[in-house]
């Protein structure tokens, strides 16, 4: 059994739950029954309710004693016994039901109409006649007083079989294609049908003339309503004498009164799905209105929605036990629904004893599974250092974490952090101190970044705030407490550099933007309280204001252009500085060198046109260096630290690369070298050989 609960009604599916094949014997039956706990707390309230394979329709005779269904594979019919609980007969058919009605009170005459066009009568002791209509028919309907039967399908006429004289009489013209559903109303006996073009023609069976049209193809289109095709009509049932409702293939239930043309009410369902059943329990004044998805109760005056029930399954019919809260469902499934819901109504005398099993469940609520159980992801594990039970039968995995049993959970936490309880009961002594002090002024303190940023916004928003008190406005939001700002006024990131090009160029339009609001709340105000004596001042104001804020602009990039130009002064003044030092040193250094060697020898050097001669030393380097490679040279320039100026008109500039080598050349060249130092390690003397004139 489950319970679910919908707009505080509760509702007990009582066919949930596991059903046993029929082809298990009775002992595996009852093993299965001591183990699985499913089985043990299923309630099959009547035994073998359900078909093979599908269950088409379902109704209940008017005794209320039995139910009877029809489905397939093979097409079949069930009649079950509710006293007894149980399947009374089943009978097969030749072929598939698309409707059945009980003409007596009981089970003894049954009428099938066939998708063959057949037409079958049932006695209490099985299969009494049968007949073929000349159409197939999708409905048909019994006018008890003439003991007539009205069959409606894919023809425009109403075919009528008398049961009486046992003889088709005139057939019905009607202005449609084809008709769909048909109903007779109980009180007077107006006879309705339902055509493909979203029509409802009644009849009189007196005479056999139309009595009324209503077109409810146009009445079903509401605001919002989206279908796809002209709806049609699929459901029909009357209400009293002068109440019908009209279900369309678009999923809108319309209530008609029948002395206008213009509906009560119209109810969509809001799946675009057929409504394939009406039903009326008039002691709560509801409507059941059914489509393949979804079953809903629902106000006839006002249309709320009062409960709605929704199987996991396709619904094929809906049937409500008289004068109870059950009710049965046919379904795209072997297994046939019981609901009951309490609210409706008391259960049936054959089934008096669930009104106390659901009080019971009522005072007592069943705890879920879950509430023994703690769940907990990995990071968790890994705080409470129960890392090492991954795997183990103390953890079941479900989704992205871990069920573990919550008692063992609590203990854990417990020896983890002995201390939480302190600091829970200090968390809660502070809040409650926090409270009590929320009625004593307020002193808000600076953040720790952006302060001059958050300053700034305090005393603008207490000006603003003045003012639009004087204005009877409400109060101006406070960016300081708004949590979408709060980063940045936490986070050093955020933190707004005032020396930058963007702050300082951007700073004169922000600022003038924050003056100009103030000054027009103020202008405001004014206005309030006296007239203003015109409007040529405030013209010329913000025009003044339009200037300042240019000329603030302007101002700023001067000032930034003066301190690029500083700065690259500065720049170039250390560069040639640190050159001039590095020259003389290195010339220091080569003029050291040369002093330590001991030549005698007599050097010329070549001074090229255009060069200035400084020393010896500095032409022989400059020679050396030009016949050295160009990545040579840069190697040593950057080893020595210099830099090469080139003084010109256009300024000084500098180009220095560096050439990279690929991955593949500086493999090769480490195993040249390894194979360079393998050699010299296996290479031999060759001192003991003399190379004197007699060898």
């Amino acid at each position: 059994m489950q319970l679910s609960s919908v707009n505080d009604v509760k509702i007990y599916n009582l066919s949930h739950g596991k059903s046993l094949p029929e082809w298990l014997s009775d002992r595996k039956k009852r093993q299965l029954q001591k183990k699985d706990v499913d089985i043990q707390r299923r309630i099959e309230l009547i035994q073998d309710f359900e078909m093979p394979t599908v269950s088409t329709s379902i109704k209940v005779s008017r005794d209320g004693n039995f139910i009877l269904a029809t489905g397939t594979y093979k097409p079949r019919i069930r009649c079950y016994d509710t006293y007894q609980l149980s399947l009374k007969f089943e009978r097969c058919l030749d072929s598939d039901v698309v409707a059945f009605d009980i003409l007596s009170d009981d089970y003894s005459k049954l009428v099938f109409l066939h998708c063959d066009r057949y037409v079958e009568f049932h006695s209490q002791q099985g299969h009494y006649y049968k007949t073929r209509i000349p159409k197939f028919g999708r409905d048909f309907s019994y006018h008890a007083p003439s003991c007539d039967l009205y069959f409606v399908g894919t023809s425009s006429e109403v075919f009528r079989l008398n049961l009486e004289q046992g003889r088709f009489l005139n057939s019905l013209q009607t202005d449609a294609v084809e008709n769909n559903v048909c109903d007779i109303n109980p009180v007077h006996y107006l006879f309705a049908t339902g055509t493909s073009e979203g029509r409802v023609e009644c009849w009189d069976p007196r005479d056999r003339n139309r009595v009324g049209v209503l077109d409810c193809a146009l009445n079903s289109l509401t605001e919002g309503t989206q279908v796809q095709g002209l709806p049609s009509v699929s459901a029909l049932k009357f209400n009293g004498s002068l109440n019908i409702a009209v279900g369309t293939s678009t999923g809108q239930v319309l209530l008609y009164d029948l002395r206008s043309s213009q509906p009560l009410l119209v109810k969509d369902h809001f799946y675009n799905l057929p409504i394939k059943s009406l039903n009326f329990y008039n002691q709560l004044d509801l409507v059941v209105s059914a489509d393949s998805k979804i079953i809903k109760f629902w106000n006839k005056d006002t249309g709320k929605v009062f409960a709605s029930i929704q199987p996991q399954t396709n619904i094929n019919d809906v049937c409500i036990y008289p004068n109870s809260g059950m009710l049965f469902t046919a379904n795209e499934d072997p297994k046939m629904s019981t609901f009951y819901i309490p609210t409706l109504g008391p259960a049936p005398r054959w089934c008096s004893f669930l009104d106390n099993l659901t009080e019971e469940l009522e005072e007592s609520p069943e705890t879920t599974v879950y509430d023994d159980y703690k769940f907990v992801t990995r990071k968790d594990l890994e705080n409470l250092g129960l890392s090492h039970l991954v795997g183990s039968s103390l953890l079941r995995a479900y989704m992205h974490g871990f069920f573990m049993d919550i008692r063992l959970y609590h203990k854990v936490k417990g020896m983890a952090n002995p201390f939480a309880y302190e600091e829970y009961r200090k968390e809660k002594i502070r809040q409650k101190i926090d409270e009590s002090r929320t009625q004593r002024v307020n002193i808000q303190k600076l953040p720790k970044v952006n302060k001059e940023l958050a300053l700034k916004l305090m005393e603008e928003g207490d000006e603003e705030e003045a003012l639009a008190s004087r204005k009877k406005k409400g109060k101006v939001g406070d960016i300081l407490g708004d949590d979408r700002f709060k980063v940045m006024f936490e986070n050093p990131e955020y933190q707004v550099d005032e020396q930058s090009e963007e702050f300082r160029l951007l700073n004169p339009i922000v600022s003038n933007v924050g003056k100009k609001r103030i000054k027009k709340l103020r202008q405001m105000v004014a206005e309030d309280e006296e007239e203003p004596e015109g409007k040529g001042s405030s013209e010329d104001e913000s025009s003044d204001d339009d200037k300042s804020w240019v000329e603030e602009v302007r101002e700023q990039r001067r000032l930034l252009r003066q301190e690029d130009r500083d700065r690259r002064k500065t720049d170039r003044k250390n560069t040639d500085r640190s050159t001039v030092l590095l020259e003389s040193g290195q010339s220091q250094q080569t003029s050291d060198m040369a002093e330590k060697r001991k030549t005698n020898q007599l050097q010329f050097y070549q001074i090229r046109a255009g060069e200035e001669f400084r020393s010896f030393n500095d032409v022989s380097r400059k020679q050396k260096l030009q016949k050295a490679s160009l990545e040579d040279r840069l190697k040593l320039e950057e080893h020595s630290g210099t830099s090469n100026m080139a003084d010109s008109a256009v300024g000084s500039k500098q180009l220095t690369f560096k050439l990279q080598k690929s991955e593949q050349n500086r493999k090769q060249q480490l195993a040249e070298q390894e194979h360079q130092e393998e050699r010299k390690k296996l290479r031999r003397s060759a001192e003991h050989l003399s190379t004197g004139p007699g060898s």
